[in-house]
C-alpha cells in the first residue's frame, strides 16, 4: 500500500513515503525534506544465526548524482571504499538502533540508506537516521523503537532545530541528538567552549523537538506496518546456572578484585577452566553455554560491587581519575610529540606541520572541502594484547579520530593566524578504556609542543553509568570492563572554560535530564583534574615551531610578475622548489607563501624571488651581463628578463669609435638607469656609473 505522511520540525516539512520503491525488502521508506531524498531499506534473513552477537550491518551511501556532480575519481564513479562522511553516518545510524533489538533475535540484518537527491542546505544524515528507524518500524523485524533524530545548533544565543548550512557555519554548537518518546539515547557533536547548562538545554531542546517524528513513525507503522516476527527468548537452564555460580563464587571474587587488566583476564581464563572441571558434562551441550552463564555471573557480581558496595574494579572512588603521567618532546625529529598515560591506557601522539599544499581535499555532496587540520587515530592489535590482521583504519578508528578532532578543533588558532597545515596522529600503545580521550589529551600536548598557538589546553574524560532498579551510579574515567558491563559511555571533551565535544551511547532505555546533568557536572570536575596534570608538563605553547618544522615566510610582488615566478610551463617555480627544497604557494593577488626546511633556504629563496621580480629604478646602479653588441651601443641584462641599452655615447667620458673597443658580449658591467620611457624602454649609462663610482 502506497502511503505518504508528513510533519513539520524546526520549520522544515519532513515526509515519509513507503509502498512505492524497493517493495521486495522487509521494510523500505523514502524520507524527504525539501529537495533532499533518502531511501532506507532493511532486509533480514528468516533464520537466527548463533553467532554470539547481533549480525547487524549498516550502510550509508552518498551518490554524487544526488547533487548534480560527477565523481572526481579516475573511474568517474563512486569508489568501493566508503568516504569518511559515509562511515561516520553509518555509526550515527547504528549506535541508537543496535540496543533496541530484543534478546533472542540474531537473524542477519542489513540496513542500507542511499541518498538519491541532496539540496546541500540540509544534511541527509538526519533523514537517514529517521528513515532507518521508520523502515524497521514498518518491517516484520522485531524492533523496540521507534527512535528519532534531530540536529540542534546554538546561534547568536538561540537554539535552532535542524539548522541550515549557513546557520551551522556560524553556530557555536552542532549536536546530533537521538531519542525515544521518553529519553535521550545518543548524543554526538562539537561546541565552542560552551558551559554545561547551555549544552544540557540544547540536548533536551532537541529531544522535545524530535517528538513529532516519533509520532509520525507510529502513525506510519499503523497504516503500513507488517506483523512482527515472534522472538523466542532463550530459556535459562536454572540448574546449570546455579551450578556455575556455585563453582565460580570464590574464584569470581578474586577476579573482580584484581585491579590490573591483564592479570584479571588471566585469572578469569583460569576460572573458566576451573568451573568446567566442576560441572557435570551431562548438564550442558557445549562449553559455550557454560561460558555464557559465567560471563553473565561476572557482569552481575561486578555491577553489584559497584552499586551496592561502592567498590570499583581498581579500588577507586566513583569520581577518581586513574594516575596520569605526561611527557612532551618524546620523538627528536617530530615537530611536536607527547606521551599521555592514564592508568593502563597510553597514547603516543605526534604533530606534524606542513604547507597549504598539504591540506586534505574531501569531495562530497556539499562540494569540495579543504581541511587544514587532520587527526588520525590508530588502534593496533598489540595495544590490547591481541593478534589480528591489520587492514587499515576501521570504522571505529575513524569514529574515534573524528570525535577527538572535533574536540580539539575548537582550540586551534583562527584562519590566517597560523599558516601551517596540521596533522596529528595518535598511536594507541595500551588500552584499558577511553583511548579516544587519551588521544584528545595527547593531541593538546603535542600541538603545544609543536609551537601551535592554541587558545587553551583541552582534555577529555569518559563517563559511565550503572543503573540497577532505583540505584544509580555515575563513574568517572571508566575502565574497559566498566564500559562493557555498564549502561552508558559518555565522552566529554573541553577546556577549563567549557565543552568542545561530546559523544554519548547507552544500553538502557535512555537517560533523563537529571542523569545527564549529573554526568556533565561530574565530567567537568574530572576534565579539570586532568588539565591540571597536563599543565604541570607544559602550560603554554612553545614560542616557536620546532627546528625540524618547515620555516614559513611571506612576501608580496606585483601581480604582473607572477608569470615570471611561474615561468613557461611552471619551469621557474619547479627549479626553485627543487634547488631550495621548499614549497612555494603563489596567490592571485601576488602574495607568495614560502615553506622551507631551513631558515637559510628561506632567506636565499626570498632573495632569488626578489631578484626575479625586481623592477628597474631610474638612478640606480646595476651590474649586468652584456648580451648583444650593436654599432650604436650594447644591450645589457640588468635583471632576469630585463634588458636596457647603453648608447655608444654613454660608454666612456671620452669618444668611443667602436663599441667593441670597450665591451664584449658576456662581459659583466656596472651601469646606471638614466631613463625609462613610456613604452618601458630602459636607457643605461656606463659613463654615469663610472662617474658615481669615482665620486
Amino acid at each position: 500500500m502506497h502511503t505518504v505522511i508528513e510533519t513539520e520540525i524546526g520549520g522544515r516539512t519532513i515526509n515519509f513515503e513507503t509502498g512505492k520503491m524497493a517493495k521486495q525488502t522487509s521494510g523500505s521508506v523514502v524520507v524527504s525534506s525539501g529537495d533532499t531524498k533518502v531511501l532506507v531499506t532493511v532486509v533480514a534473513e528468516k533464520k537466527n544465526k548463533d553467532m554470539g552477537f547481533l549480525p547487524l550491518t549498516i550502510e550509508y551511501q552518498e551518490r554524487m548524482y544526488a547533487a548534480g556532480r560527477i565523481p572526481g575519481s579516475y573511474f568517474r564513479r563512486e569508489i568501493g571504499r566508503p568516504s569518511e562522511k559515509e562511515i561516520l553516518t553509518c555509526r550515527l545510524i547504528d549506535r541508537p538502533l543496535r540496543p533496541l533489538f530484543p534478546d533472542g533475535y540474531s537473524c542477519e540484518t542489513q540496513l542500507i540508506a542511499t541518498v538519491f537527491s541532496a539540496d546541500q542546505d540540509f544534511d541527509p544524515d538526519i533523514l537517514a537516521m529517521n528513515g532507518a528507524s521508520a523502515a524497521l518500524a514498518i518491517s516484520d523485524i522485531p524492533f523496540q523503537g521507534p527512535i528519532a533524530a534531530a540536529r540542534v545548533a546554538y546561534v547568536d544565543g538561540e537554539y535552532v532545530l535542524n539548522p541550515s548550512k549557513s546557520q551551522l557555519a556560524k553556530a557555536e554548537l552542532n549536536l546530533v541528538v537521538a531519542g525515544t518518546k521518553t529519553a535521550v539515547v545518543m548524543v554526538e557533536g562539537r561546541a565552542e567552549e560552551l558551559a554545561e547548562d547551555i549544552v544540557l538545554e540544547a540536548i533536551f531542546f532537541a529531544h522535545e523537538g524530535l517528538q513529532p517524528l516519533i509520532d509520525l513513525q507510529l502513525d506510519l507503522q499503523k497504516q503500513a506496518g507488517k506483523a512482527k516476527r515472534e522472538v523466542t527468548t532463550p530459556e535459562v537452564n536454572e540448574a546449570l546456572q546455579a551450578a556455575v555460580e556455585a563453582a565460580a563464587a570464590s574464584g569470581m571474587e578474586e577476579v573482580v578484585t584484581t585491579a590490573e587488566k591483564i592479570a584479571r583476564g588471566d585469572r578469569y581464563d583460569l576460572l573458566k577452566q576451573e568451573v568446567l572441571e566442576q560441572i557435570d558434562p551431562e548438564m550442558y551441550e557445549d562449553e559455550g553455554e557454560v561460558f555464557d552463564l559465567l560471563s553473565g555471573y561476572k557482569k552481575k557480581i561486578m555491577r553489584d560491587r559497584i552499586v551496592t558496595k561502592g567498590e570499583r574494579l581498581d579500588g577507586r572512588s566513583f569520581e577518581d581519575v586513574r594516575p596520569i603521567t605526561c611527557e612532551v618532546g618524546i620523538l627528536p625529529r617530530a615537530h611536536g610529540s607527547a606521551l599521555f598515560t592514564r592508568g593502563e591506557t597510553q597514547a603516543l601522539v605526534i604533530a606534524t606541520l606542513g604547507s597549504e599544499k598539504d591540506e586534505q581535499h574531501l569531495e562530497g555532496l556539499g562540494g569540495d572541502v579543504y581541511r587544514s587540520f587532520m587527526l588520525h587515530y590508530n588502534f593496533p592489535p598489540f595495544c590490547v594484547g591481541e593478534v589480528r590482521p591489520m587492514r587499515g583504519p576501521s570504522r571505529r578508528d575513524i569514529g574515534h579520530g573524528t570525535l577527538a578532532r572535533r574536540g580539539v578543533e575548537a582550540i586551534l588558532p583562527e584562519n590566517g593566524e597560523f599558516p601551517y597545515t596540521m596533522r596529528v596522529v595518535s598511536e594507541v600503545l595500551e588500552s584499558n578504556g577511553s583511548s579516544s580521550m587519551a588521544t584528545v589529551c595527547g593531541s593538546s600536548l603535542a600541538l603545544m609542543d609543536a609551537g601551535v598557538p592554541v587558545k587553551a589546553p583541552v582534555s577529555g574524560v569518559a563517563m559511565g553509568l550503572i543503573k540497577e532498579d532505583e540505584k544509580l551510579v555515575i563513574l568517572t574515567d571508566i575502565l574497559g570492563d566498566e564500559d562493557h558491563l555498564g549502561d552508558m559511555d559518555f565522552k566529554v571533551v573541553g577546556t577549563e572554560a567549557g565543552i568542545t565535544g561530546l559523544q554519548m551511547d547507552i544500553k538502557i532505555d535512555g537517560v533523563d535530564r537529571s542523569i545527564m546533568g549529573r554526568a556533565l557536572d561530574q565530567a567537568k570536575r574530572g576534565r579539570i583534574h586532568i588539565l591540571g596534570k597536563m599543565n604541570d608538563v607544559i602550560l603554554t605553547p612553545r614560542t616557536d615551531v620546532s627546528e625540524h618544522a618547515p620555516k614559513y615566510s611571506t612576501m608580496k610582488i606585483h601581480p604582473d610578475k607572477i608569470r615570471d615566478i611561474i615561468g613557461p610551463g611552471g619551469k621557474v617555480i619547479r627549479e626553485m622548489t627543487s634547488e631550495y627544497d621548499s614549497k612555494i604557494d603563489v596567490e592571485d593577488d601576488g602574495t607568495i607563501k614560502i615553506f622551507s626546511n631551513t631558515a637559510e633556504d628561506a632567506r636565499a629563496l626570498v632573495a632569488r624571488i626578489e631578484e626575479i621580480t625586481a623592477v628597474p629604478e631610474v638612478g640606480k646602479i646595476y651590474e649586468g651581463e652584456v648580451r648583444t653588441i650593436k654599432d650604436f651601443g650594447a644591450f645589457v641584462q640588468i635583471l632576469p628578463g630585463v634588458d636596457g641599452m647603453v648608447h655608444i655615447s654613454e660608454l666612456k667620458h671620452s669618444r668611443v669609435n667602436k663599441v667593441t673597443d670597450v665591451l664584449k658580449e658576456g662581459d659583466m658591467v656596472k651601469v646606471k638607469v638614466i631613463d625609462i620611457d613610456n613604452r618601458g624602454r630602459i636607457r643605461l649609462s656606463r659613463k654615469a656609473a663610472l662617474q658615481e663610482g669615482e665620486e
